[in-house]
């Protein structure tokens, strides 16, 4: 089955904040920014900023599962919130999307879905404005989504988690080889 996004998920424009953010030890609020995303599409929850601010409505508020979109620059890509946090906002760049049926859609497979070079074609072709550009949620809103069964979605999101580990641990490896090839190399060149 194939669907457009807006089928499957609410898609939110992160919270618009009037002027720079103002920390406080004691904020009542936190705050989800660009820089809580790592380069391994997790929402980071453990450096959140707060700030004091009315409590919001329970629709601004982030939940587990919700996934936060880079909607401006050239890495428009989707990261997930993995933990339970509460009073937590997503700012404005950010866009929110939260899966409206979990028993249809799998937050971990949609993020896995519009990472994929496919979605991300689509995606580039949407940007608009200057200085990298900008998808606005209705342009997300339009990507096309492929909806196989709940099964196929936990095997192909657990295949690309091993696929990625894996691809880590390679890396990690010949790190290690050319360090040690490299202080080789170094006694080597000492005459040890």
């Amino acid at each position: 089955m194939e669907t457009m996004l807006k089928n499957l998920a609410d898609i939110q424009t992160g919270f618009s904040f009037r002027g720079r953010l103002e920390y406080s030890d004691s904020g009542n609020v936190r705050v989800i920014q660009m820089k809580d995303l790592t380069s391994d599409n997790i929402v980071d929850c453990h450096e959140l900023i707060k700030i004091d601010m009315e409590i919001l409505k329970d629709h601004h508020l982030a939940k587990k599962g919700d996934l936060v979109f880079r909607s401006r620059g050239i890495n428009c890509t989707a990261s997930i919130l993995l933990e339970e946090i509460e009073n937590t906002v997503v700012s404005a760049p950010l866009l929110k999307i939260r899966a409206k049926d979990r028993n249809k859609i799998f937050p971990e497979y949609l993020k896995w879905f519009i990472n994929q070079p496919e979605s991300q074609k689509f995606l580039q072709s949407r940007l608009s404005g200057t200085h990298g550009g900008m998808i606005r949620a209705s342009e997300l809103a339009e990507l096309s989504v492929s909806v196989p069964d709940l099964k196929t979605q936990k095997m192909i999101v657990e295949i690309s988690e091993l696929a990625e580990k894996e691809h880590r641990i390679l890396s990690e490896i010949a790190e290690l080889r050319n360090d040690y090839i490299l202080k080789l190399l170094i006694k080597t060149s000492k005459g040890e």
